[in-house]
């Protein structure tokens, strides 16, 4: 069913609403029953019929995309950039693929992490169980001995993930613009060990049905008979239940629930955490924090839970378009005075480099980062 017939029938019944309320009590019992009528058409899920498959490849190859060999994502056979729009009158559609792109690109950032910058993934919990949710973390092999120097990175909110500032400015600029990698290698190259968290990691998606068969009592004490004629009733049930909804709405998604990972459920969980377990014992008698965006506020939040460490460990802190926020936070005076001392917000700006910038919070400067405007999209990023 196209959208147009769709909005046509809805034309036709808010027509002869209008019609029959003119009327009399029967003219009112039957607008009554199309009010009720309208009340059941879901237009969102008739739309949802008309939409291709939400099926998309699981590789850059399969959309027919390569990063050249300035980091632009171009098309393998056009060689023109990314097109949202794919599908003309499909936002959601294109949405959706956006979306699984996205997925494959942090998955390519995350090679690039291990084989271009050399670093080791690290799974957090330390001490989770095979069985329970994890996250990861990327470290240089030196990041725990070395003795002068660690570099942490730390990203803002949202989709991006381990090595990335914004994906958008990788999909539609190139991956220096949008990652981590030119600070890493540059960090590696002035002799920093460098740590890479992934704050916005925070729990799996699994689908209801296998969380809820995770979560169910062990019923192995059951008599066998009566445990596979349970099973038998639920394939069925399942099965039917599948059936009617394939029928019913072909592009429904599938529910999942999130299962939270330990210690890590937030990013500022998984601040502390990574500071408790990696870097308030790692060997460096320096170490430097650049934190971008809500990053910021996750570092502020380390300093209120852990004062006297960071104070006797952290040299120096970069922030950029930093969204922390002292009064609400309730950053105490010695943390302010200390940031005034120590950290430097770049921001957003169309004054030169590093020129001042006022600020109304009694924290760090805050200094111009020269801005730039990616269609729509601004990034501050310190100089390297």
């Amino acid at each position: 069913m196209h959208i147009f017939f769709v909005t046509l029938i809805w034309l036709r019944i808010w027509i002869s609403m209008a019609q029959l309320q003119q009327g009399g009590p029967d003219e009112k019992e039957k607008t009554t029953a199309l009010k009720d009528l309208l009340s059941r058409i879901d237009l969102d899920e008739l739309m949802k019929k008309d939409e291709p498959p939400l099926e998309f490849p699981d590789t850059l190859e399969g959309f027919e995309y390569a990063f050249n060999e300035k980091g632009q994502l171009r098309h393998i056979k056009t060689g023109e950039p990314f097109v949202f729009n794919y599908r003309e009158d499909l936002h959601r559609w294109n949405q959706k693929r956006y979306e699984a792109l996205g997925e494959i690109i942090t998955k390519y950032v995350y090679k690039l992490l291990e084989e271009e910058c050399h670093l080791k993934k690290v799974y957090v919990p330390v001490d989770a169980v095979e069985s329970e949710p994890r996250s990861f973390i990327f470290m240089s092999e030196d990041a725990m001995t070395n003795p002068d120097k660690l570099m942490v990175l730390i990203h803002g909110s949202g989709v991006v993930r381990a090595g990335q500032w914004a994906r958008r400015l990788i999909i539609n600029e190139d991956l220096d613009s949008g990652t981590q990698i030119p600070y890493i290698k540059r960090a590696i190259e002035e002799g920093y060990g460098v740590i890479v968290l992934n704050p916005n990691e925070n729990y799996i998606e699994v689908e209801k049905t296998k969380a809820l068969v995770q979560l169910s009592p062990d019923s192995s004490d059951e008599p066998a008979e009566k445990r596979e004629k349970k099973d038998k009733i639920q394939k069925d049930t399942k099965k039917r239940r599948d059936f009617y909804e394939k029928y019913r709405n072909p592009q429904k998604e599938k529910e999942t629930v999130q299962l939270y990972i330990r210690e890590n459920g937030s990013p500022e969980e998984h601040g502390i955490y990574i500071w408790d377990h990696f870097i308030s014992q790692s060997a460096a008698e320096n170490v430097f924090f650049v934190a971008h965006s809500y990053g910021g506020l996750a570092f502020v939040e380390l300093m209120i839970q852990r004062e006297a460490e960071v104070k006797n460990k952290v040299t120096a802190v970069a922030l950029t378009d930093s969204v922390h926020n002292v009064w609400h936070q309730e950053a105490g005076k010695t943390i302010r005075e200390w940031m005034r001392e120590n950290c430097c917000n770049w921001v957003s700006s169309s004054e030169p480099l590093d020129t001042s910038v006022e600020s109304m919070l009694p924290d760090c400067p805050r200094v111009s980062a020269g801005f730039k405007i990616i269609k729509g999209a601004f990034l501050s990023v310190p100089p390297l």
